[in-house]
């Protein structure tokens, strides 16, 4: 654990460096790897590594990253931070997944420009069969000086080889015909870009000279500058400071599950000085004790605050033996101290446009009053003292990962209660732990099954007149993203929401396999 946490700490260093280069551009942190290395962060973004590997290329329309581009073109451009453990100077979210990213989204841009100057020379109509060919070869030459302006080429590090590179351009059509369907706002990005985005690499292994770097809107692009914020050794390094010995790990934020024993970025940061002047001999316990209290702190304020359980470690001798196996974490026997920073969770509430619906946290719902009825799609109940009876429901709903058919067997009984309230024109809070995977889910089902493609309650009159295609349905997350900036809803429950659409509902008895989408 030290060794991960140092690793981040000293990486940390080279992130804040590279930041204050271009201090008028945010930082965002790519989820999750990148969100250790930062403890100030204006934004966060989801590109997927998988999205970019070799032979694997994808434009995935349910992680558009719309609000990444718009920042950009606010502020000129922005820096994304992310790191690796395979040894490689940048992990293929940045190699390839963003590169893919902005050129199909630069693509867009240009098609949507012609086709409104395209609209509006129709509009204005012609005098003459002479004047029609010469508005028209005109036309053809604006669009041909607006596609060259627009620079909507594919840029790749040098390292990715010519024939992938080939590969890749011969998908971007398809991908950008793709985003262009799926309803994503492109007239909004193509008014806030005044530039083309454009991909930018930099590692610990960039050579800056200090007095040469560049101011950003010098450039001809607006820069989204990628950050891999470990070193590219590859293996472990051991390291000794005047105090400690201990060991680099590359891209150590990665795979948190596997090492950060229920610390998280918020609460490492908080606290960041305190564990790592521990050293390795007491860093263990230290966090474990600044990860109990801060769960009891939740706690006490009615907030999600599950118990953390560490598995014993494999051990070479006879488990038999009480003492060599690790104590599970309790409040009864540890050393807290009083001066722990507890982190606070995010309780942003996302409204979802005009339709009267909210998407947010459990720590959201907790501090909002202002909702007429809430829909709790986490494991555990929550009070909810100036709501009636009939304006709460709580269905606990858990990951596709333990239970396939746990979400769209609640997934009736969460569009039922939808939309006896919003009748009523009711605002309705749907919340999870995290507010980014089931409740996102759920929202997308109420979206789907009681609204038409414009937002619009319609009780379910569009749903029962058409058969819901995979499209329909992407178009519609596109729709709560473009709000839901944070929402990340995984495949699995995504899957069970198609069915649950596509197929019908859900009977009493055992479900049916849910379909493929």
């Amino acid at each position: 654990l030290y060794n991960a946490l140092r690793s981040i700490h000293d990486d940390s260093v080279f992130v804040g460096e590279i930041s204050q280069l271009w201090p008028e551009l945010p930082l965002l942190a790519n989820l999750r790897c990148g969100l250790w290395y930062s403890p100030r962060f204006e934004s966060t973004c989801y590109f997927k590594s998988t999205d970019g590997h070799t032979n694997n290329w994808s434009f995935n329309t349910s992680r558009l990253n719309l609000h990444v581009a718009l920042l950009a073109g606010q502020k000129g451009g922005c820096i994304i931070v992310d790191s690796t453990r395979k040894g490689k100077r940048f992990p293929d979210s940045m190699s390839k997944t963003i590169p893919i990213w902005t050129c199909v989204f630069n693509r867009a841009i240009v098609n949507h420009r012609s086709s409104m100057q395209n609209h509006d020379e129709r509009a204005e109509g012609v005098s003459s069969d002479n004047h029609e060919s010469e508005t028209s070869d005109q036309h053809a030459e604006n669009t041909r000086l607006a596609s060259h302006e627009w620079d909507s080429s594919l840029h790749l590090p040098l390292w990715v080889s010519k024939t992938e590179r080939a590969s890749i351009e011969e998908r971007l059509e398809g991908w950008t015909k793709e985003l262009e369907a799926s309803g994503a706002d492109i007239a909004s990005l193509a008014s806030c870009l005044k530039k083309p985005i454009r991909p930018l690499w930099i590692s610990q292994k960039t050579v800056i000279w200090l007095n040469e770097v560049p101011d950003h809107s010098s450039w001809d692009f607006t820069p989204i500058i990628l950050v891999s914020a470990s070193s590219s050794t590859g293996v472990i390094q051991h390291r000794t400071t005047s105090e400690f010995s201990w060991n680099y790990i590359p891209g150590a934020g990665d795979d948190e599950e596997s090492w950060a024993r229920g610390l998280s970025p918020d609460l490492f940061w908080k606290n960041v000085y305190d564990i790592i002047n521990s050293g390795p001999d007491t860093c263990n316990q230290k966090v474990a004790n600044m990860v109990e209290k801060d769960r009891v702190y939740r706690a006490q304020r009615g907030q999600n605050a599950p118990q953390v359980t560490l598995k014993p470690p494999k051990l070479l001798n006879s488990t038999s033996d009480p003492s060599c196996v690790e104590p599970v974490l309790s409040s009864d026997n540890l050393d807290i101290k009083n001066d722990i920073q507890f982190c606070d969770d995010d309780s942003t509430v996302y409204w979802l446009g005009t339709t009267n619906i909210a998407v947010g946290t459990a720590l959201a719902a907790a501090n909002t009053t202002c909702v007429d009825c809430v829909l709790n799609c986490g494991r555990e109940n929550f009070s909810a003292c100036h709501l009636n009876t009939e304006s709460y429901l709580h269905l606990p709903i858990v990951d596709s990962k333990f239970d396939r058919f746990s979400l769209r067997n609640n997934l009736a009984s969460a569009v039922n209660f939808a939309r006896l309230n919003l009748r009523k024109g009711k605002t309705l809070l749907v919340f999870c732990q995290n507010g980014e995977d089931i409740s996102v889910c759920v929202c997308l089902a109420i979206l789907t099954a009681l609204f038409d493609d414009i937002g619009t309650f319609d009780d379910g009159k569009s749903f029962s007149a058409t058969h819901i295609s995979k499209w329909d349905m992407r178009r519609r997350l596109v729709f709560l993203c473009k709000f839901a900036v944070k929402a990340r809803p995984s495949r699995g429950n995504l899957k069970q929401v198609y069915s649950f659409l596509g197929g019908g509902r859900p009977s009493s008895h055992t479900p049916s396999t849910p379909s493929t989408m």
